[in-house]
């Protein structure tokens, strides 16, 4: 793994064979090296989680020409770190990409999204990451109007690097839209207000179906969600650091009285 070239880390939360990955792996060998560590199997919805009480396998497979790969048992975040710690042995990416996802992880979303969080963990091994994300849940979604955007963002972020804890979070709109550009936005304000769909299995037992709606609660025009609807690509810059800064005055000025008994 000797290369002039920049050193890009692919991964994503759909699994390696999923349509999304290889619009991304395709698009990045016009940059870089491209090295594939992704999951086995879907893991949409995972979030940050990782893989501890039981072994992860790590497994080199061969998918699309000059590329190296491997499918991972773990999650997204199992993958990156994985990747970090055995397949570039001590090397660090030039960049880590995530997606692209089939499915939105604009406002709310960021936090549950196995993409964001792949993405999230390379900011935290100081690896430049960014996660991309379309408005199509289908397995066969066009991802072909994302193309030279992907592109064109993963090589801004090349050349000029992000600033230290941070990432981007690049969601495009459907096929249905004539793309306008880009929008450099803030996350949207909402919530998903979810619902649990009873039913019984065969033994007679209850078991539970998540579903629910996703309800928006801020009318900005400068978020994520108004780009989408207008037909723009969303660029949030996000971090990891979850402190709520503009509290701690007003925690400091509480008096905390301590019990004796």
């Amino acid at each position: 793994m000797i290369t002039d070239r920049p050193l890009i880390l692919v991964v994503n939360d759909d699994g390696i064979t999923a349509p999304g990955i290889k619009v991304l792996i395709e698009e990045m060998q016009h940059l870089g090296e491209v090295v594939v560590v992704a999951p086995d199997g879907p893991q949409s919805g995972m979030g940050h989680a990782i893989t501890i009480g039981k072994p992860l396998r790590l497994d080199k497979v061969e998918l699309y020409p000059d590329v190296e790969m491997y499918k991972c048992s773990g999650t997204p975040v199992d993958c990156v770190k994985l990747a970090v710690n055995r397949v570039f042995k001590g090397r660090k990416p030039d960049l880590c990409v995530s997606g692209i996802n089939h499915g939105l992880n604009n406002s709310i979303n960021v936090l549950y999204s196995g993409t964001m969080s792949a993405a999230v963990e390379g900011a935290i091994e100081g690896i430049p990451s960014i996660g991309f994300s379309l408005d199509d849940f289908s397995y066969d979604a066009n991802f072909n109007h994302c193309r030279p955007y992907v592109r064109s963002i993963a090589a801004q972020v090349l050349q000029n690097g992000l600033p230290k804890h941070s990432l981007l979070n690049v969601n495009f709109p459907n096929d249905s839209f004539d793309l306008q550009g880009i929008k450099i936005c803030r996350q949207a304000g909402g919530r998903w207000v979810e619902e649990f769909d009873e039913r019984l299995d065969p033994h007679g037992r209850d078991y539970f179906w998540l579903t629910g709606k996703f309800q928006l609660e801020d009318r900005g025009e400068d978020t994520d969600v108004h780009a989408l609807q207008h037909g723009y690509v969303s660029v949030v810059p996000t971090q990891f650091d979850m402190t709520a800064h503009h509290v701690i005055p007003e925690l400091n000025s509480w008096s905390f009285d301590i019990p004796n008994d």
